[in-house]
């Protein structure tokens, strides 16, 4: 679960690798944010990768500290994610049927965006070599586009799923995020960078939680970090025109949804992890990528937009962008109070 912080400036390139599992990608993000903010540099690029099917199932590969199973907090941190899930769907009373029909809307959402075309801009083709999976032979592919979207998915083809990780449970293998393979990367730098470059400004990094829950339920990290991030940008839940919520399992993302009292048109209109997948170190750049493009096509429909996921270990975290046409200082805090990455608007 890597995610790659790359400076650039005419004398100075660096990079460093931070982890913090599901939302690596947007933390890479906000500490390119910070250190642009800092002074540090004036651009850098944030981003992850994520190789999973070299990993199926997931696991921790290095050594544990004995001293982890001596407290139920720290004890819950190796709950399985599955198990996890369950736990969110027991406790909250989220059923079957609610994951079900979640799950479905995400593949019905992603179908659409893809036969409208609106992943293209977003999505760079890739050539690459893959094995063949009957003749162990390399072939020559361009991936142009996620695989993992499923036209013929419905409530009545999920109902058949057996559940994947708990006997009698109601988790299974099609109301779960899709083990994928994925990369992704964002560009940031200060609005003066960007107009003396002749970049468009696509979003305004506004801010960025990250919040501490309880393990054996952290599936409902983002039903805390949402409001945190949002009282931090100076505004409140129903100025979000955008939600994209990783959906790491239908529970989880379903009680999101349900506690915060979101209306479910703005959350992954195009879409979640559930049909897209989560490559975990890349799930972030890749939302902000799926947001921003949105935000774009809306226009003055879309002014703000979350990003958010639970976390592995009990955390949650969010970020809020702006749509790159605002002006700084308009139904948000002072310019000056807020120290925003665009505080150099005027140039």
């Amino acid at each position: 679960m890597d995610s790659l912080h790359q400076s650039s400036r005419p004398w100075c390139k660096g990079q460093e690798l931070s982890q913090r599992q599901c939302s690596s990608g947007l933390q890479a993000i906000a500490t390119v944010a910070a250190a642009i903010q800092s002074g540090y540099y004036t651009m850098g690029i944030a981003g992850g990768v994520e190789t999973m099917s070299l990993a199926d199932p997931p696991k921790w590969q290095g050594p544990l500290n004995p001293r982890i199973h001596t407290m139920p907090e720290t004890a819950a941190c190796l709950i399985p994610m599955g198990i996890m899930s369950e736990n969110v769907a027991q406790r909250f009373g989220v059923s079957r049927t609610q994951q079900d029909l979640f799950s479905a809307e995400s593949h019905r959402k992603a179908v659409a965006a893809q036969r409208a075309g609106k992943f293209m801009d977003e999505i760079v083709p890739i050539a690459t070599k893959v094995k063949h999976p009957k003749t162990g032979k390399l072939v020559d592919v361009v991936v142009s586009e996620d695989d993992g979207i499923r036209p013929d998915t419905s409530t009545a083809v999920l109902a058949k799923l057996p559940p994947a990780f708990k006997e009698g449970g109601t988790t299974t293998a099609g109301n779960s995020s899709q083990i994928t393979d994925g990369a992704s990367a964002a560009l940031l730098m200060t609005r003066r960078e960007a107009l003396q470059r002749r970049l468009p400004v696509m979003g305004i990094f506004r801010s960025f939680v990250a919040v501490g829950v309880d393990p054996a339920i952290n599936g409902i990290g983002p039903a805390i970090a949402i409001p945190a991030a949002v009282r931090k940008a100076g505004l409140v839940v129903e100025d979000i025109d955008i939600f994209e919520l990783n959906e790491a399992f239908a529970s989880q993302a379903a009680y999101v949804v349900a506690k915060l009292g979101l209306d479910p048109r703005k959350v992954n209109p195009n879409g979640g992890a559930i049909a897209l997948g989560h490559p975990l170190g890349s799930t972030g750049s890749r939302c902000a990528a799926t947001l921003l493009h949105e935000m774009r096509r809306r226009g003055r429909a879309a002014r703000f937009g979350v990003i958010t996921m639970c976390i592995g270990s009990g955390m949650g975290a969010a970020a809020v962008f702006e749509q790159g046409s605002e002006a700084d200082d308009l139904n948000v805090g002072a310019v000056a109070e807020q120290g925003h990455l665009s505080r150099d608007a005027c140039v």
